[in-house]
């Protein structure tokens, strides 16, 4: 068999209509897998050709023992960088390149200087993170993201053995940062706060100022703890 891996059909745009029969009639013996991220982005025409197979993201717990077991990298971090990587083996292992910050400590900082409000140490935080450089800066959004949702997650299962079961898979200090970001939001502050992560690591994405780009998210973190709303800066 001749087989031919096409990756991110779902950036291929209207281009993809002059493969639809290349793909609806193969020459023999041939093979052609797509492998997409979004299945809704690919053109309907290019996936009512061919046969869906569905392949879950990876546990963190999986990433984690692949990271311990073939990349030889310490439990803590491990996990830390499986937290992160949104189910993707690939995507740990790219987070791997930048992954020499303690991530865990700086954030602990950033949330009680966001907290607190005091602006000398809102202002030291924001210089740290803004010489990370945007790839540490995305890895350290994104773990942020986990441990909220984690905490989420925590809150809803609480007094159960899933929860029992959960914390078992945060090193000490995630479980101590989880447990206090329950104590000053709420559900909706949650939601409300992932919203400004995502958005923050789009703009990130596309080379906004990263110091004037935390500057603006502390304050709206801020006003989503503090004040139970979201503002625009």
């Amino acid at each position: 068999y001749k087989i031919l891996v096409l990756w991110m059909p779902e950036y291929l745009g209207k281009e993809g209509n002059k493969l639809l029969k290349l793909i609806e009639e193969p020459p023999a013996d041939t093979l052609f897998i797509l492998v997409a991220e979004n299945e809704g982005a690919i053109l309907n025409t290019i996936l009512s050709r061919c046969q869906l197979v569905k392949v879950p993201a990876l546990e963190p717990a999986a990433i984690e023992a692949a990271l311990r077991d073939r990349a030889g990298v310490a439990p803590d971090a491990a996990r830390q960088l499986a937290n992160a990587a949104d189910g993707s083996y690939r995507e740990a292992l790219h987070l791997l390149q930048h992954a020499d910050e303690d991530f865990g400590a700086l954030l602990k900082e950033w949330l009680g200087a966001t907290i607190r409000y005091i602006p000398a140490a809102q202002l030291k935080v924001i210089e740290e993170l803004a010489r990370l450089g945007r790839e540490k800066q995305k890895q350290l959004l994104r773990y942020f993201t986990h441990l909220i949702e984690q905490a989420l997650r925590l809150e809803v299962l609480q007094g159960t053995a899933a929860a029992d079961g959960l914390l078992q898979t945060f090193s000490a200090a995630e479980a101590d940062f989880a447990a206090r970001l329950n104590k000053v939001m709420d559900v909706n502050q949650k939601e409300a706060a992932t919203a400004e992560l995502d958005a923050a690591a789009y703009h990130i994405e596309r080379n906004a100022n990263a110091k004037i780009l935390f500057h603006a998210l502390t304050i709206k973190l801020f006003h989503i703890i503090k004040n139970r709303v979201v503002v625009s800066v």
